[in-house]
């Protein structure tokens, strides 16, 4: 394999969270008193790197920490309903049999993670970087290297967010962004410094330097 780790978003990218997201934003929004999404606006909203979604939603950097854990809260309530998107199963195990680490690095709960990845796809992850901030990824993958011992050239950061991209690019390491999460591939393929995969299949392709 050309990658030695493999660190993956969690949601969008593993986990079909995003009816969910769009549900629970919305109830945060006035909780807590900021914009909602409106679903008139939506493939515009798909563009938006964090920074441009707060604006737009007019959330303050001050709110995002309670904004944050309510929406870990909120996913726990309803677990259930979040699905693992298909082929993420056989991905982890084929990326595992060829001694290929795996690490989650997400702003979500290491509980509710595991709990969607199940009792037999948890084990496979060697490292777990949860509860980053909106732009704390950066942080989390270093954490993910000297956890696993592996040098920036070694790594493949796999995401559906621009935040993703720009937290992998800022530590030199390869990011290859999926189009069936939150971000829509066009937005997303400008910061993908490999390509958009269109399944989890192509994933193993780019993770083995083909």
């Amino acid at each position: 394999m050309r990658y030695k780790l493999v660190i993956f978003d969690f949601d969008g990218t593993l986990a079909d969270s995003f009816s969910w997201f769009l549900g629970a934003i919305n109830e945060a929004a006035a909780r807590y008193g900021f914009h909602p999404i409106d679903p008139a606006r939506l493939d515009d909203v798909r563009g938006f790197s964090g920074r441009q979604l707060m604006t737009h939603l007019a959330l303050p950097l001050w709110k995002v920490p309670v904004v944050t854990a309510y929406m870990r809260q909120s996913m726990a309530k309803r677990i259930d309903a979040v699905r693992l998107f298909d082929g993420v199963d056989a991905v982890l195990r084929a990326l595992t049999a060829h001694g290929v680490d795996i690490a989650v690095v997400t702003s979500n709960s290491r509980d509710n993670v595991v709990r969607v990845l199940g009792s037999e796809n948890a084990p496979l992850v060697r490292h777990y970087g949860c509860g980053a901030s909106i732009f704390g990824k950066q942080a989390k993958f270093r954490h993910a290297l000297q956890r696993c011992g592996v040098a920036p050239n070694e790594v493949l950061c796999v995401g559906d967010e621009i935040r993703d991209a720009e937290a992998a690019h800022a530590l030199g390491l390869d990011f290859v962004g999926v189009p069936w999460g939150y971000t829509k591939p066009e937005a997303l393929s400008r910061y993908a410094s490999k390509m958009l995969c269109a399944e989890f299949g192509e994933l193993l392709a780019v993770a083995s330097g083909k």
